[in-house]
């Protein structure tokens, strides 16, 4: 389904916002351990494609009460505390919709700079109290399996719902839900408040906090832009959050248009701080949309690409924890990025086996067909033409895959590989195809491809 939606279709913007986002509200199909577990998490997708250009307070609410991340982070079947056993309320979805979803660590400016006390300590955004309190809240929900029919299905000896229920919210029951009072982040829910009152009050609560939008803000600049922004391009990105210009408060759109429109977006840099590593799934799918690639079988029968020796080291959507694929602060040891107190986030997916595993793995994609049973196929027709002239083969790879940022030496080294695989007029399609695919090979292992700028 992910492939499939990835790859075709005519939002692209939206997908490619969604995809960031499927990043930083982290759900992950790998351990979700619930009935129809991928139809939880297509939509999961669904939920946020159709909230991608929304508003974020709506995004919060419609993630929270999501049967997938209620799964996930253990809101479905969290009850309310019981002192005659010691049971509290589960606290993952309570400590994570904070560090993770909403204000992170520690108090920050506007820049994302981070705020210290007169001693310079950094200044804590949340204590456990808070998680503690917060987490009563989040009780009282589960699964609205009253949305399904029950069904039979091969290998089990009993019925089970039908996947309806992934598709609503979770359902809430007053008999299981904390009446307590609630005091977190320096706001109090009187004693008992209505289940979905509370939620409503916490969730405001939270995305009102002033940590919100440069928190957000710059992990979405390091998800489509660069891994190092400036603090003025984040505290740009952070007022657009705080104000789309119309006086409301979280517009998807004007966010996004402040990260793709910054100028510090938008200009063309050899700083070291330029740019960030294209992630292995980014690369895939833009080579995907490029050659207009199809399903034999309509399947879309891609598995398997989370290996780091036989694959891509990342596959959308089966992120290996909650703290996605990779961490916003991630520093490559013993490097010049180290060095240089510089950040590089995608650098976490990538070791020797990894970096060998992909060079592998992109001479098995780029060929004429990959996949299950070479379900996916490539389309190369454009290219056949010029596969006989290597500077003109190379010019529209380097178009079309870099927007032209190759340097002139990589061109030149490129084009002489290339013009080795000798190509004459009686030459046929297998031997243009085995240039399209070297030219396609060596651009996309290139540092300057690399490196999306």
């Amino acid at each position: 389904m992910i492939w499939n939606q990835l790859f075709t279709g005519n939002d692209q913007v939206r997908k490619r916002c969604a995809l960031a986002l499927s990043e930083f509200m982290v759900v992950s199909v790998n351990p979700l351990d619930a009935f129809w577990p991928t139809y939880l998490m297509g939509a999961y997708w669904d939920m946020l494609k159709s909230n991608a250009f929304g508003n974020f307070r709506n995004l919060l609410e419609d993630v929270t009460l999501n049967p997938a991340m209620g799964r996930y982070l253990n809101t479905v079947g969290n009850l309310k505390e019981d002192p005659a056993t010691g049971r509290r309320p589960d606290e993952n979805y309570a400590r994570e919709v904070m560090q993770l979803f909403t204000i992170g660590l520690y108090n920050l400016n506007i820049d994302g700079s981070i705020k210290t006390d007169a001693a310079g300590a950094k200044q804590e955004s949340y204590t456990q109290s808070d998680t503690e309190n917060l987490a009563r809240v989040f009780t009282g929900y589960d699964l609205d399996y009253a949305r399904s029919a029950q069904v039979t299905v091969p290998y089990l000896s009993y019925k089970i719902p039908d996947p309806e229920f992934t598709r609503g919210r979770l359902a809430f029951k007053a008999s299981n839900h904390s009446t307590l009072a609630v005091t977190f982040l320096g706001t109090t829910i009187p004693a008992n408040t209505d289940g979905p009152a509370a939620m409503k009050t916490a969730l405001d609560t939270l995305f009102n906090h002033p940590n919100v939008g440069p928190f957000f803000g710059k992990q979405m600049i390091q998800r489509l832009v660069m891994s190092n922004p400036s603090p003025a391009y984040v505290g740009r990105v952070a007022a657009a959050f705080n104000n789309n210009g119309g006086g409301v408060r979280g517009d998807m759109k004007a966010v996004w248009t402040a990260v793709l429109t910054d100028p510090e977006a938008r200009a063309l840099s050899s700083s070291a701080n330029a740019g960030k590593v294209r992630e292995p799934v980014v690369r895939a799918v833009q080579w995907g949309r490029t050659f207009n690639v199809s399903s034999t079988s309509g399947k879309w029968l891609l598995y398997q690409q989370g290996s780091s020796e036989y694959g891509l080291a990342q596959e959308p959507l089966r992120s290996p924890s909650v703290f996605n694929f990779f961490r916003p602060g991630y520093v490559p040891p013993n490097t010049g990025i180290a060095a240089a107190s510089l950040v590089a986030p995608e650098f976490q997916l990538h070791d020797e086996v990894s970096n060998t595993g992909y060079i592998n793995y992109l001479a098995d994609f780029v060929s004429s067909s990959f996949g299950y049973r070479n379900d996916i196929k490539p389309d190369y027709s454009a290219l056949l033409p010029i596969a006989g002239d290597a500077k003109s083969l190379v010019a529209w790879v380097n178009l079309y895959l870099t927007a032209n940022q190759l340097s002139a030496n990589t061109v030149l080294l490129i084009t002489a590989s290339l013009e080795k695989l000798a190509i004459t007029a009686t030459s046929t399609d297998k031997d243009r195809l085995n240039r399209i695919y070297g030219a396609i090979l060596l651009v996309m292992a290139c540092p300057e491809y690399l490196i999306q700028k």
